[in-house]
């Protein structure tokens, strides 16, 4: 079950591709696990700039391999899945995802997560929760409504019917819709710039938009420590004054 995730380092970029298209890259609990490992992996190192999410074939994820979750017998937050879950919401290396098919379950709900994903025309996207008996998960019940709004989010998650890439971009699940044959290329692009921007300026910056909602004045005072330190560091100099020379 390992080659059914695939991790690959090209320079400052982790390249995790769920691979596993006979099975439109369902997940199991191995798969998440492994997963999971790549991501704590790639967030302990410093000098990784990024990891970029694919799935192999003709699809990103079909959400969870349903015969699996049957054969473990009882499921609990200890279990793969739910510490993949834990994992993303603590990790502050970016996550950028190409979605070039299928996203349902979690394949949509992972890309809440994410901080740029980027979608080909021809991806579909669903929620289909309630049709299994089921609630939203990976904090999309709170996630969704707050890029959204609630009836927008009500109508994904309780009609769960599927959605296309470009209804995607326009609630702000995708930052962008590219031809399918543009995806990769476009990916690479982005894989570039990220790889020219210092490490720890993209963490922080990463860190500070998933930090709760408080009082602006009280934001702009935690930015200014952060930015202040940042201003003082061997990283931000030579950046700046690359910047300058270039002028």
């Amino acid at each position: 079950m390992s080659d059914a995730i695939l991790v690959h380092r090209q320079d400052a970029i982790v390249h995790i591709t769920f691979n596993r298209p006979e099975k439109k890259n369902a997940f199991t609990q191995a798969m998440y696990q492994r997963f999971n490992q790549a991501l704590r992996d790639a967030d302990a190192d410093s000098e990784v700039a990024a990891v970029f999410l694919h799935g192999s074939g003709d699809s990103f994820s079909a959400g969870n391999d349903l015969h699996d979750f049957l054969q473990l017998g009882e499921v609990n937050l200890d279990s793969p899945a739910f510490q993949l879950l834990q994992t993303l919401t603590e990790i502050s290396v970016p996550l950028v995802a190409g979605v070039n098919g299928l996203a349902i379950g979690i394949g949509t709900t992972l890309l809440l997560h994410c901080d740029l994903v980027y979608a080909s025309d021809k991806a579909l996207f669903c929620l289909p929760f309630v049709h299994l008996g089921l609630v939203p998960e990976a904090g999309s019940s709170q996630l969704l409504p707050q890029l959204c709004g609630r009836q927008r989010a009500a109508e994904l998650l309780l009609l769960g019917d599927t959605f296309s890439a470009e209804k995607a971009a326009s609630i702000g699940l995708v930052n962008d819709v590219v031809g399918a044959e543009q995806l990769a290329d476009k990916l690479n692009e982005v894989a570039e710039q990220l790889s020219r921007r210092p490490r720890q300026a993209l963490r922080q910056s990463k860190q500070l938009l998933q930090m709760p909602a408080e009082s602006v004045a009280d934001r702009i005072r935690r930015e200014g420590q952060i930015f202040v330190k940042a201003l003082n560091s061997d990283a931000a100099k030579a950046a700046i004054a690359a910047k300058l020379k270039k002028k």
